[in-house]
């Protein structure tokens, strides 16, 4: 079956996030949500259960965990045990609860900068120690990398309780290697770290990349690393107001300290659509309708790059307007701190960001959210139309 993600979906109006918190007409490509009706085999699952008319407390059924562990086994080569989950209405919730279940007040929590920006809130809430690890950039080779020799010395330095990674890596889009989540894994576990594995991007990879995302999870399992893994369908269908997600953890005292701050959390429960809507997206519809998205999506990242790199072409040493590849997720993350390094930016992303919204109506994110200034966040999972509109306003706003 072939879907028309060209469709533009009216949702101002229905108190959406993205779009009713945008002054009229603005375009808002910042929150990670996307402009796309879910896959039709999601909407009928629902409707189905809305029929019934009751909407009391609910049991989570067998074939919920069903469906994760066929999904996970048949498109991404790792089997969890049935044995090994716990349900939460959300990944950040669930990175809080492990976060709390798993640390005491003062433990040091280590990420990558930059960051999905509530991993800060996530750490700081749970009154822990944030160690941030920045990312190595090189704007020439437009390429974000790990410093190891770096990173070995952050641990032994800080001596973190939890390396909390993002997996495929929001906003810098990099699909980590084999060889990376190995030397991550190998590097913990000789420390007694514990790899928290959020992996929610895990569904958006370049299909011109050559290569998968890789689950965390075996790969610690051969270095001997303690892992959890958070992960969900909301991004992939984009159903994050149905509220559902899972944790996956194969140690016995992980998942009962984590299961106790859930409860404590009271982010227990999940709605009686939430687990309906993943194990309809866990099946072969929901798989077809998502591979095409994922092919929609990365020509519009390609239509973004060219774009923008045709109105400021890069030079002889270095290029103008430096993007990161992206290879995982649907958030683009381009440098412009050539654009803001003077007045009246002084080297404000953000100020940039708030011009672009005020002045050419469009909403990005600047990267100071995110732990690092001269960047912007943009979200590419939008009808063309209106990337194409957006990019328009972004131009005129950074030529001017």
């Amino acid at each position: 079956m072939h879907y028309d993600f060209n469709r533009e979906v009216i949702r101002r109006g229905t108190d959406c996030v993205k779009w009713d918190e945008a002054e009229d007409g603005v375009l808002p490509l910042w929150v990670a949500d996307m402009d796309f009706e879910t896959a039709p085999c999601i909407q009928e699952a629902i409707l189905r259960r809305a029929r019934h008319g009751v909407f009391g407390y609910n049991l989570i059924p067998e074939s919920f965990y069903e469906a994760i562990i066929c999904w996970n086994s048949h498109r991404h080569g790792w089997t969890p045990r049935r044995e090994w989950m716990l349900y939460t209405s959300g990944v950040v919730p669930a990175i809080s609860a492990i976060i709390k279940g798993l640390c005491r007040p003062g433990d040091g929590v280590l990420f990558f900068t930059p960051a999905y920006n509530c991993f800060f809130s996530s750490v700081r809430n749970n009154d822990c120690r944030l160690v941030e690890f920045p990312l190595t950039w090189s704007p020439a080779a437009e390429r974000y990398s790990i410093d190891f020799g770096a990173l070995e010395q952050t641990l032994d330095r800080e001596q973190p309780r939890l390396l909390l990674l993002c997996n495929p890596h929001n906003p810098t889009g990099r699909v980590w290697t084999h060889e990376e989540l190995t030397r991550i894994a190998t590097l913990c576990a000789a420390r007694g770290i514990v790899v928290l594995s959020d992996e929610i991007h895990c569904e958006f990879v370049d299909p011109a990349l050559g290569r998968p995302y890789l689950p965390f999870a075996p790969i610690a399992d051969v270095a001997g690393c303690k892992w959890v893994i958070a992960n969900a369908p909301n991004k992939a269908f984009n159903i994050a107001g149905l509220q559902t997600a899972y944790i996956v953890t194969a140690d016995d005292d992980f998942r009962t300290r984590i299961d106790h701050a859930i409860n404590v959390n009271e982010v227990c429960d999940i709605n009686c659509f939430s687990f309906v809507a993943l194990q309809a997206a866990y099946t072969p519809e929901g798989e077809e309708w998502l591979d095409q998205l994922v092919a929609y999506i990365y020509e519009n990242y390609r239509y973004f790059r060219a774009t923008l790199k045709a109105a400021f072409p890069d030079g002889d040493t270095k290029p103008q307007l430096p993007i990161a590849p992206l290879e995982g997720t649907y958030l683009a993350w381009a440098d412009v701190s050539a654009f803001v390094a003077s007045a009246p930016f002084n080297g404000s992303s953000e100020r940039l960001a708030a011009q672009l919204r005020s002045k050419q109506r469009v909403w990005i994110n600047g990267g100071e959210m995110y732990g690092q200034a001269g960047f912007l966040r943009v979200n590419l999972a939008t009808q063309r139309s209106r990337l194409e509109e957006a990019l328009r306003r972004i131009i005129e706003g950074m030529q001017g």
